[in-house]
């Protein structure tokens, strides 16, 4: 081995150290006011959605390693920024149809959940039998049944 390569092998070695040091929030706050649909929407949601949309993520072992856990954490708190199914009962009646709407837009899409997710979270691919149920749910009620 060259002594330039040993030497920026070294680099990479002490960079991926320090970088380890840089803090990352991983929380989770308190679960105020939980998605109280119907039972078989809140089991999708829960399987498919909850790790990024709900204070009840599942923070992987992957989520502690920086670079990655710089990532996780940013699609975490953006993603409960724009929904929280954790605060899913404290949203009025129109803001929930709302979301439902976009929701299955989400889904419809191919957007949700995402691709870098499935990835690693295989089990929250969508079967066609889920799809269904959150279509039907958000052309219902708007989050008030089936």
């Amino acid at each position: 081995m060259s002594k330039t390569l040993l030497r920026l092998s070294l680099v990479a070695v002490v960079v991926v150290v320090v970088i380890q040091l840089v803090p990352v929030e991983r929380s989770n706050p308190p679960v105020e006011a939980d998605f109280d649909g119907p039972v078989e929407v809140a089991a999708v949601l829960r399987t498919s959605c909850y790790d990024c949309h709900s204070n009840e993520t599942r923070w992987p072992w992957y989520s502690r390693v920086a670079p990655a856990s710089w990532l996780v954490a940013h699609d975490v708190e953006e993603a409960r920024g724009r929904m929280n199914f954790s605060l899913w009962g404290a949203y009025d009646p129109r803001r929930q149809e709302k979301l439902a709407g976009e929701i299955w837009e989400e889904v419809e899409e191919g957007e949700m959940p995402l691709r870098k997710y499935l990835l690693a979270h295989p089990e929250a691919r969508l079967s066609n039998a889920a799809r269904e149920t959150l279509r039907e749910w958000s052309h219902g009620v708007g989050g008030h049944g089936l």
